[in-house]
């Protein structure tokens, strides 16, 4: 299977969680490997092996101009030796921006397909379309979100729980699969603080509750005041915050996902949400594709 590298918790330094006396830490998954990064490890894992398991050689999946996932499907592909399909909404664009051109140089064969055709991709009849022009394929739909993707995630939160001591879970949410995973293991005395990186995200809820086979035992909400004008949408206020965290914290952040989500406990922390001596684990999920941050982007990145 992939490699994986495993990760460590740094604390964050801010006047405003001393203040409150409030420990915010982060688990460094964008560590966790060099191309196939964050929360897209765990998702891919069990994707990855039952692909494997059936014999299948070429794995196949969606994703825009920017799309983390195309990223990450593509590395994984190449280190498995296996071939690789990404469906990419709109025209080709040449020159190719940084995220294809790297999913084309693991391999990946690109097919483009216009914006309205895009929108069938869950359709058995496009499924079907697809099948004849490439064959036999492993399907990973957009964003990774399936029921292995959240079997991945349920093993992430059971290593987070032995690994560390925390009151509050946070982390950034574009299609609930991550969240899934995580909210079925933690303890009760536990809660989980999803943020919203899309704009009117609370159909969010929905789509995490319906990956959960049973009531979860910790308490959990999305939080969706914190978009900052919609996905990939960057304010020069969250610019400046990002560029703060890589000079105060030695911590890169990106501008779609995990520098909403610590904006944002920032702000909780500031209003008096939590307690003294509450203890944050704050998820970073990756996607920085290799430490790039694009933050001028001509067309959103995929939610991932």
């Amino acid at each position: 299977m992939i490699s994986y590298t495993l990760t460590p918790i740094q604390q964050i330094e801010d006047a405003v969680f001393r203040r409150a006396g409030v420990r915010v830490l982060i688990k460094r998954e964008d560590r966790n490997h060099p191309y196939i990064s964050g929360n897209k490890w765990w998702k891919l894992k069990y994707n990855l092996e039952r692909a494997l398991s059936e014999k299948h050689t070429t794995l196949l999946t969606f994703g825009g101009a920017y799309s983390n996932h195309l990223y990450a499907v593509a590395a994984a592909a190449s280190e498995l030796g296996m071939k690789s399909i990404g469906v990419v909404r709109g025209e080709e664009t040449l020159p190719l921006n940084a995220t294809l051109s790297f999913a084309k140089r693991m391999g990946m064969e690109l097919h483009y397909v216009s914006r309205d055709r895009y929108r069938d991709k869950t359709t058995e009849h496009f499924k079907k379309e697809l099948r004849g022009d490439f064959g036999r394929f492993y399907l990973i739909p957009e964003g990774g979100t399936n029921a292995e993707a959240v079997r991945g995630c349920v093993e992430f939160g059971q290593t987070l729980v032995k690994e560390a001591e925390f009151d509050v879970l946070c982390l950034p949410v574009a299609t609930g699969g991550t969240m899934a995973g995580l909210v079925q293991v933690l303890m009760p005395r536990q809660r989980v603080i999803g943020f919203s990186v899309l704009r009117n995200g609370d159909f969010l809820e929905q789509e995490v509750r319906r990956w959960l086979p049973t009531p979860s035992a910790a308490s959990w909400r999305i939080e969706t005041r914190f978009d900052f004008g919609g996905f990939a949408r960057a304010t020069p206020e969250l610019i400046h915050f990002i560029e703060a965290q890589r000079e105060n914290n030695n911590l890169v952040l990106d501008p779609v996902y995990t520098s909403k989500t610590l904006m944002g406990i920032r702000s909780l922390v500031e209003s008096g949400e939590f307690t003294a001596s509450t203890t944050i684990l704050m998820l970073h999920t990756g996607g920085l594709h290799g430490g790039v941050i694009q933050t001028n982007l001509k067309e959103p990145p995929t939610a991932c």
